[in-house]
């Protein structure tokens, strides 16, 4: 470790990684166990800020991340939301003002084609929020539970206590729509077998190019 570090071949930093809330540690991509679940497609209403009293229909399976919210990314060309690239809209029950951006990932066939960007729980969310500069809000704390960023109400709450809390706030203040069953695609740790939560964590990273090329050049010659 000390020599790779010496050569510059180790480096620390903010990353999205697998973690596992039981075993209070990242785990590496085969780690992770994938198995289908019953789950739940949740439609919400995120008004425009502007206070036309308009909103964008956004869709999630984890309203508990809600608060970490930093934008609303529609696809560039997607006519029923060209209107609001640009614009600003409200995270639902917290109030702040997040842009509407415009990004090929997202997929305007799956819910509504509105995606709530959370760079700090979501590996696909993080780099769409690198492209874009966004803030990363880290509303988690290292055995899943809801910290001060998530507001004071869900702070100390489990994330799916949390999830069931923000639900019944969100329909009573009248941002819910409607909700879908889905069968989900849910990570599990294989050691554990708890859920595990993508979240973003200061860990230590391998530089593997320079330690790739010259073992394929090895094998090519």
């Amino acid at each position: 470790f000390v020599r790779l570090y010496e050569e510059g071949l180790m480096y620390r930093g903010s990353r999205i990684v697998n973690w596992s809330p039981k075993l209070q540690t990242a785990v590496s991509d085969l780690e992770v166990e994938y198995r289908s679940e019953p789950g739940t497609l949740y439609y919400f209403r995120y008004m425009l800020a502007d206070e036309s009293g308009d909103f964008l229909p956004v869709s999630t399976t984890r309203p508990e991340t809600i608060p970490g919210d930093t934008a609303v990314a529609v696809h560039p060309e997607d006519p029923r939301y060209q209107k609001y690239i640009g614009k600003t809209v409200r995270v639902p029950m917290i109030g702040r003002e997040i842009p509407v951006i415009a990004d090929e990932y997202v997929d305007r066939e799956f819910g509504t084609g509105a995606l709530k960007i959370t760079p700090a729980h979501d590996p696909h969310d993080y780099a769409i929020g690198k492209t874009h500069h966004l803030e990363e809000i880290n509303i988690m704390t290292d055995d899943a539970h809801m910290n001060e960023l998530a507001g004071a109400k869900y702070c100390g709450m489990d994330r799916f206590e949390c999830r069931k809390a923000i639900v019944a706030d969100l329909d009573e203040g009248g941002f819910l729509d409607h909700i879908e069953d889905l069968d989900n695609q849910v990570g599990h740790c294989y050691r554990c077998h708890e859920t595990v939560e993508s979240r973003l964590s200061k860990q230590w990273f391998v530089r593997m190019k320079p330690l790739a090329e010259p073992a394929i050049a090895a094998v090519k010659s």
